[in-house]
């Protein structure tokens, strides 16, 4: 954890900026502060005004608050809410309902009293809005204010719903959504075309009347904005840099979020830092990619002019420097991702020996695998190692409703083509056109339904495989609990999900493993199925095969591994990067229009096609071998 305000960031940052591990722990800080703030008002017999927030966010704070109450008996029965916005129009009891969420997050676990929780409402008619609004700025005031609001932020640096152009003293209102608000929300409503066009926000000027304010962001994809909030000139057209100007005002971040910051991606640019191998290989980098020059071809004051002259001063010349850091990356490049048998593998990323291996491939959905590494994934399966994919979970709720029936009506005309009469399944069809006719938009799907859409996407993977020449009894598909709800969201992890997995390595006892770290989807699944392999391997860590096992990260489906922090990179021949843009075609139901695109309206064969290609031209202008694509690793040690 990072310190909250430094002299030295002052002239970057203009808002005090914590930098926690990971999300958890920054949500215990976040939740620990309004518990003691709740216990100090309970002592002094006074109720304490929450401004409280929705989305992913806050998931973590609201686990933490039901814990505190629990079994440290934290009292709510004096806490007031009031919740930053609704949908609008939108029912209480609809899925994607915030007041659906509070009461499944924290209100139905906690004793707070149902008269004090406020949230704006989305049932509402037109004429009855504008006097909700004031009156909800009233309730405010009548409480003193609020004494702590807790924020999240959208990638337009909307608060609340608060979106560009919003004005600083604006109050409680409705406002019509940004299109790119309404694209992150479509996954939580099965596409764009459900999610409402307006929503009832708090203003900002609600929001900065508070006396605390806590911004909390995670992960990679939120970490453009806030460098803009945090570092950028106050602008209403990212409505979060207003904070800039609150004296209470906080922003808590996780690694990943704090990417872009200069502390974290350019330190020396603020002043004298301690030099390691990664700092100094991450400047380097930064530097002939900011320059546009090759790194042997970097000066002396190349680097004096740029911040870096004590790397000279600690490690000798540009070219001492230019020829370790060139020597580094260079040495990540290999042909053999498992291993070149018979070959000197001092400089490698993978050991040459044993060979064959034994290789565990997971794949959080069914086709994360070949869309992130399916270059390597043929590589490495050419090259006669025993290869085996584990599909973590069955990617049902990312078919269309369409796909399924269509399925289904074949199945029927199948039987009757080759006269196999059974009439449950002329049963099954008619079931399934019945309820997709009458279902609303996110209901869940029944259970036949669920099943139908498993079996299209298992499909579609053995297909990949199969193509890739992967052995039948090679391909594993787990199946884990946590996501088999048919909703959005998911189930926390637990045993039974670590235990699958754990039991599967022990099982293969494999020389390396890969997983995806790509954690920017749009729905958590990668994170909680990465999660689930290393909670597997710390229980599996001190078996004495685990010590001949390596674990790889790949990337690709959202964003690729930065440069400087890639330690094996595979690279991909023109015939290599058509191969797997094949295996991706495998995937028929994710092709053209995939149910979860995210904020990127591409395919997933655009998108990894694309990052591939620009990783080998980074590396073409560090000035290292030119290649038509890369995937890119990272290792992981326990």
């Amino acid at each position: 954890m990072s310190s909250v305000f430094n002299a030295e960031y002052h002239q970057f940052e203009k808002i005090p900026t914590n930098i926690f591990s990971d999300a958890a722990e920054a949500s215990l800080y976040v939740a620990r502060e309004i518990a003691e703030t709740i216990r100090t008002n309970n002592a002094e017999d006074t109720h304490t005004v929450l401004g409280l927030a929705t989305g992913s966010t806050p998931t973590n704070v609201y686990d933490e608050l039901v814990r505190l109450h629990k079994e440290e008996r934290l009292d709510f029965s004096n806490v007031i809410t009031f919740n930053l916005d609704e949908y609008y129009p939108m029912e209480p009891d609809s899925m994607q309902s915030y007041v659906r969420y509070m009461d499944e997050y924290l209100f139905n676990h906690i004793n707070i009293p149902r008269e004090n929780i406020h949230i704006p409402d989305g049932t509402l008619s037109r004429e009855e809005v504008i006097p909700f609004c004031k009156d909800y700025e009233r309730e405010i005031d009548k409480y003193g204010g609020l004494d702590i609001q807790i924020l999240g932020i959208g990638r337009t640096g909307h608060i609340g719903f608060n979106e560009p152009g919003s004005s600083v003293n604006s109050k409680t209102r409705l406002i019509a959504l940004d299109s790119l608000t309404i694209l992150d929300a479509a996954s939580g409503f099965f596409g764009t075309e459900n999610v409402p066009r307006r929503a009832i926000t708090m203003g900002v000027g609600t929001i900065l009347n508070a006396q605390r304010l806590l911004l909390m962001a995670w992960g990679e994809g939120k970490a453009p904005i806030i460098k803009k909030t945090v570092e950028g000139d106050i602008t209403g057209q990212v409505p979060a840099t207003y904070l800039q100007n609150h004296n209470n005002a906080e922003v808590i971040l996780d690694n990943a979020a704090s990417a872009e910051l200069t502390r974290v991606k350019t330190p020396w640019l603020i002043g004298p830092i301690k030099w390691t191998d990664e700092l100094i290989r991450k400047a380097v980098v930064w530097l002939s990619l900011n320059l546009q020059k090759p790194i042997l071809k970097l000066t002396d004051q190349d680097y004096s002019e740029h911040g870096m002259n004590d790397i000279l001063i600690d490690f000798g010349s540009a070219y001492t420097i230019n020829i370790r850091v060139f020597n580094e990356i260079q040495h990540t490049i290999t042909g053999w991702p498992g291993g070149k048998p018979n070959a000197d593998d001092t400089t490698r990323p993978e050991r040459k020996e044993p060979y064959p291996k034994r290789v565990l491939i997971f794949s959080p959905h069914p086709d994360d695998d070949v869309i992130s590494m399916g270059g390597t994934f043929t590589r490495l399966a050419d090259q006669g190692h025993e290869v085996h994919v584990a599909y973590q979970t069955s990617g049902n709720i990312a078919v269309f409703d369409e796909e399924a029936l269509r399925f289904a009506d074949f199945v029927t005309d199948y039987n009757e083509a080759f006269g196999l009469k059974d009439q449950n399944v002329m049963k099954l069809f008619d079931e399934a056109r019945a309820f997709i006719s009458q279902k609303s938009p996110g209901e869940v799907d029944s259970e036949k339904i669920k099943t139908i859409k498993s079996l299209i996407r298992r499909g579609e993977a053995k297909a990949a495989c199969r193509y890739v020449g992967i052995l039948d009894e090679h391909i594993h598909f787990l199946d884990l609990p946590f996501y088999e709800t048919g909703k959005i969201r998911k189930k926390p992890i637990g045993t039974e999900d670590i235990k699958i997995v754990k039991k599967l390595i022990e099982e293969i006892k494999p020389h390396q493993i890969y997983a995806a770290g790509d954690l920017s989807d749009p729905h958590g699944t990668h994170r909680v199925c990465l999660n689930a392999i290393f909670k597997a391997l710390d229980e599996l860590k001190d078996e004495t095969w685990m010590k001949d096992c390596r674990t790889w990260l790949y990337r690709g489906a959202w964003q690729e591994w930065d440069i400087d922090e890639i330690e094996m990179a595979v690279p991909l021949s023109p015939e290599e990067k058509k191969r797997k843009r094949s295996a991706i075609f495998k995937h028929q139901s994710q092709k053209d229009r995939p149910l979860f695109p995210g904020t990127d309206k591409r395919e997933f064969w655009q998108r990894a096609e694309e990052r591939n290609q620009r990783t080998a031209q980074l590396y073409d202008q560090l000035g290292l071998a030119e290649y038509e694509a890369i995937e890119a690793f990272v290792r992981y040690i326990p």
